[in-house]
């Protein structure tokens, strides 16, 4: 193989190598990370703590009790501002959060189920087990009328019909490429190092190249936040989708981080490594100047 054909092949390697690594890491977050049960699970627990999501949380819930009790206007607002404060003080208890996991497992069940298998229609979450703790709570806080909220299989709307069939392929996609683009990424990379022709320059523009990506991988965690904040209806808090969102691409982010940490450590070992080189090598000493011949005078 020519020096030329070597350099050329090299350079295609090494820069689909480059594309490959934030793509690997994407589809690798998708499938491990949002696809596995235990480990979304781990990642939403936290957010149980959190105050924008709890308030938005006791704000929903406090407006479907309220919707279902009629009292007298006298007794409205003492009622209402009641209802608030049970709520947002439910929310700080041990049963909040067992039920939120158990709502946010069955929510990511549903989802997961029905990305996998072939059912139609919009995935749904029966919110009748936290209202039923509401409910209850109240009771033993003594609320009037607190026996007369139903108990009503309230279901929420996590993912419309007509969304299920495209994300379905989508997901599909990324469960086959979560495995296989990060291994062809790494592949390529060290094929096209090893067929170069200057391998130190191929070894710095891989590392230059990772870190690119990596660099364009933070920037459409940062788009797609704001279009996911964007589309939102108006009764949707946006805090406190901004808080799940953030906790859903924490694991991506660092792993950006990790990629432009990488890419800039390998070229940078890569100039230092090339710059010790050059000052290893021995200089050429000077090429004695040749003596010249005697001259003779005659007699």
């Amino acid at each position: 193989m020519s020096p030329r054909v070597r350099s050329a092949l090299s350079a295609v390697l090494i820069a689909l190598a480059c594309v490959l690594a934030p793509l690997g890491a994407l589809s690798a977050w998708a499938t491990y990370g949002l696809g596995d049960s235990e480990r979304y699970e781990a990642t939403m627990a936290p957010l149980a703590a959190d105050d924008d999501v709890r308030d938005a949380i006791a704000a929903g819930v406090t407006d479907d009790i309220l919707r279902e009790v009629h009292v007298r206007p006298r007794l409205q607002g003492p009622v209402n501002h009641f209802v608030r404060d049970a709520v947002r003080s439910f929310t700080e208890t041990e049963a909040y959060r067992t039920a939120w996991e158990a709502a946010n497992l069955a929510a990511h069940d549903a989802v997961m189920r029905a990305l996998r298998e072939d059912r139609e229609g919009a995935v749904t979450v029966d919110l009748a087990p936290l209202t039923e703790r509401v409910k209850r709570r109240l009771a033993d806080d003594h609320m009037p009328l607190a026996d007369r909220i139903p108990v009503e299989h309230a279901e929420i709307t996590v993912l419309e019909a007509e969304d299920l069939a495209r994300l379905r392929k989508g997901f599909h996609v990324l469960e086959v490429a979560g495995f296989w683009l990060p291994s062809a990424s790494v592949v390529f990379a060290a094929t096209g190092i090893v067929i170069a022709v200057r391998r130190r320059r191929a070894v710095l523009a891989t590392g230059l190249g990772t870190a690119l990506g990596a660099v364009l991988l933070g920037v459409a965690i940062t788009v797609g936040r704001r279009l996911t904040l964007a589309d939102l209806p108006p009764d949707v808090s946006r805090t406190a989708a901004g808080a799940v969102y953030d906790a859903l691409t924490e694991t991506l982010r660092f792993v950006s981080w990790l990629l432009l940490a990488l890419g800039l450590a390998v070229a940078l070992t890569s100039l230092l490594a090339g710059a010790y080189a050059r000052r290893r090598r021995p200089v050429e000493a000077p090429r004695p100047t040749p003596a010249e011949p005697p001259t003779h005078v005659g007699a």
